[in-house]
């Protein structure tokens, strides 16, 4: 199994940033996606997540109107859109695969947000 994260990297406030998550080893089609962040010295929350059919998304109120979660299960990719980026955004990015009780995590991407 694998989950690998791209896209991160250092923007300046009001940027935009695509991470993807690419995953492989496991039935893509069938587990619910989401993102994480985890800042310096910080808990690792939700961002975003979205249903294994992509009909049904969640975002944490800090990014709501700003991020938007998708999927494409025929390249089993999830991607992060990021828009109108704010230094409080800069952390640490995590893609996690669940079913059920089953969940996978990948390395995460490192996003700076800075002028």
């Amino acid at each position: 199994v694998q989950l690998v994260e791209s896209g991160g990297g250092l923007t300046q406030p009001g940027g935009s940033l695509r991470l993807s998550c690419a995953a492989s080893g496991f039935t893509f089609s069938m587990y619910a996606m989401s993102w994480y962040r985890q800042a310096p010295g910080k808990e690792r929350d939700l961002v975003a997540r979205i249903s294994s059919g992509g009909g049904n998304t969640d975002y944490a109120d800090s990014v709501k109107g700003r991020f938007t979660i998708s999927r494409d299960n025929a390249k089993n990719t999830v991607y992060l859109q990021m828009n109108s980026l704010k230094p409080e955004d800069t952390a640490r990015y995590y893609c996690k695969a669940q079913f059920g009780s089953r969940y996978y995590w990948g390395q995460g991407t490192q996003v700076t947000v800075s002028s």
